[in-house]
């Protein structure tokens, strides 16, 4: 059984609009049998943190285009996305890049 993982998540560019304003999260995910992945995170965001417009922040098992991960301030394309494992006090950062005018 994986233990229970602590992270810090923030959002910013707007994305912290859809989570009632609040631009960072200390949250603890719950033991699991699997070690937590970015994927499952973003499950549970989506269950848990997100208020309003699930589309304009995720879009099927991944965020929508336009929204910048940064996982420990390493974009997480170089981190193996959805399959990146976390660790404890890892500090995932969402910016959305999409800005209307």
């Amino acid at each position: 059984m994986a233990a229970p993982v602590g992270v810090h998540l923030e959002f910013g560019g707007g994305a912290e609009l859809l989570f009632n304003g609040v631009k960072e999260h200390q949250v603890t995910l719950p033991s699991q049998s699997d070690p937590w992945d970015m994927k499952q995170l973003l499950v549970w965001i989506r269950r848990n943190l997100l208020k309003e417009r699930p589309e304009l922040f995720v879009q099927g098992d991944t965020v929508r285009p336009g929204i910048l991960v940064l996982i420990n301030d390493a974009d997480w394309e170089l981190m193996g996305e959805l399959e990146y494992q976390l660790e404890d006090q890892d500090n995932i950062v969402f910016i959305s890049t999409l800005h209307g005018g």
